[in-house]
């Protein structure tokens, strides 16, 4: 497990593992929103060459998103992908709280830019996006594990199962 794709609509928790794989097995961790995101919500003109660069390196841990702009990038050159393919109950009561405990203590995330309340009615607010695009989402990283056979893929079906995998991870070390 040494480049490590975490899959999951938004609100999976898919950045919390990938730190916590990162500490625990010292994996550099390359955070999308924060390579995607310029000031002002503006997409980094320089996001497709970073992933590439680090992508192209034999160790490292990210989200699995962007594949409008990536398209396979990452699955071509993962080794392991871990799915958390949890209930869209557990994924909508997720981003819905984190949205509101960032739309309430305004700190600051990628590059300066702050969440709002204002921001919700954004067709693509992970709030909005997690409802409408959970199926095709789930759809899509089931095609994506068919068309790469080589990749591992550990496919988690709730939190309890992905906190338990972290736990029996850790004990076969």
């Amino acid at each position: 497990m040494d480049r490590v794709l975490i899959a999951g609509i938004s609100g999976a928790g898919k950045t919390t593992l990938a730190r916590r794989l990162s500490e625990r097995y010292g994996l550099p961790h390359y955070e999308l929103d924060a390579l995607h995101h310029g000031p002002g919500w503006v997409p980094r003109p320089e996001f497709e060459s970073d992933v590439k660069e680090f992508s192209d390196q034999d160790r490292w841990v990210t989200e699995d998103q962007y594949h409008r702009v990536l398209g396979d990038l990452l699955w071509d050159r993962a080794d392991t992908v871990i799915w958390l393919d949890l209930p869209r109950r557990t994924v909508m009561w997720r981003v819905i709280r984190r949205s509101v405990l960032r739309a309430v203590d305004r700190r600051p995330l990628w590059n300066g830019n702050k969440e709002s309340v204002r921001d919700w009615l954004r067709a693509d607010h992970p709030i909005r996006w997690a409802w409408s695009q959970f199926d095709g989402r789930r759809a899509q990283t089931a095609d994506r594990a068919t068309r790469h056979p080589d990749v591992t893929v550990i496919r988690l079906h709730t939190a309890r199962q992905a906190r338990r995998w972290l736990i029996e991870a850790d004990a076969h070390r």
